[in-house]
């Protein structure tokens, strides 16, 4: 394969070089320009004519720049690379906006996976690779290039290996739509820990944004209760299935999630008793939440992994143990 470059975005910087140090590299220097009437240009400043290149861009909304800024920047950045010369372009896009919006829902509903899919396709990215997307069928259907989704597993089996490796644990997805997310992640544990670990479901209904619902399929009493999520927004899902779960007898509950959104209260959920801890990776950083809440959280890096996968890539290496946990 031809020489690999690595760019990271401004706004992703700081995980880029993270990244880069994994992989024992410099980021590729590349220069974003503001111009006073909002708009703005992007650009590589060397060469990555006939190269791989691989371009680190995080899609979530921040204090700056909101996810469109941050997709327009990327749609630019990645044309900018393609006209440039580069022979292949990889998306790795640690969170990624518009993903949970999958299906049509309502009567003329908008599909944001697959038009989002469209736009990234149309500049001439050959691959995209994510974290722990919402519906990973949805994800893998709605894009005609390339498009690999990386996986918590081990990450977060590892995080439970190491803090509560003894304890009688039981996996629970907060919602029928995640059993597989945490069936999968129960199977990594038992593998792992090399004993049996217990499962469980909650029911969810959501309608007009009001979630309810209180049946609890499976045993929790007396375990250490995992919930497992791909994301965490206002908290509300997690706080609520957490004391289902502490109402049916769990000795404790701690929260995985891949992405930290926290918006609305969530400093306030981050806050409730009914969570012993809550564990999410760096894809989006928690500024959202207060100091106190902050506390509350602890952060692992998915950096590694996404050097494994530039790297595997780069050598036309195997993702399997990437993208299955």
């Amino acid at each position: 394969m031809n020489a690999m470059k690595v760019f990271a975005l401004n706004a992703t910087g700081s995980f880029g070089g993270q990244v880069a140090e994994a992989l024992g590299i410099k980021l590729a220097p590349h220069e974003e320009r503001d111009f006073e009437d909002g708009e703005h240009k992007a650009r590589p400043l060397v060469s990555v004519r006939g190269q791989d290149v691989y371009v680190l861009q995080s899609l979530h909304g921040g204090p700056e720049q909101s996810a469109n800024d941050k997709l327009c920047r990327l749609l630019f950045f990645a044309g900018a690379l393609r006209e440039s010369g580069a022979a292949r372009v990889t998306a790795l896009v640690p969170y990624l906006a518009y993903a949970r919006k999958d299906r049509q829902t309502k009567a003329r509903d908008p599909v944001t996976s697959k038009y989002m899919a469209l736009v990234l396709e149309s500049v001439g990215i050959d691959r995209i690779v994510t974290l722990e997307v919402h519906n990973i069928v949805a994800f893998q259907n709605a894009f005609r290039i390339q498009a690999l989704h990386l996986d918590t597993r081990s990450l977060f089996a590892a995080h439970v290996q190491d803090t509560m490796g003894q304890a009688h644990i039981v996996v629970v997805s907060p919602d029928p739509g995640g059993v597989k997310r945490s069936q999968l992640f129960r199977e990594t544990l038992e593998n792992r820990l090399r004993r049996d670990i217990g499962s469980a479901y909650l029911e969810k209904r959501r309608s007009a944004g009001i979630v309810s619902g209180t049946h609890l399929a499976g045993e929790v009493s007396g375990a250490t209760v995992l919930i497992l999520d791909d994301l965490i927004s206002t908290g509300g899902t997690m706080i609520r299935a957490a004391e289902i779960c502490l109402e049916h007898g769990a000795a404790s509950v701690v929260a995985y999630a891949a992405h930290g959104l926290f918006v609305e209260d969530a400093s306030t959920a981050m806050l409730s008793p009914s969570l012993g801890r809550v564990v999410i990776t760096d894809t989006v950083p928690p500024f959202r939440l207060d100091a106190a809440a902050r506390e509350r959280v602890e952060v692992l890096s998915a950096a590694p992994l996404f050097a494994k996968a530039i790297s595997r890539l780069h050598d036309d290496g195997s993702m399997a143990e990437l993208t299955e946990g």
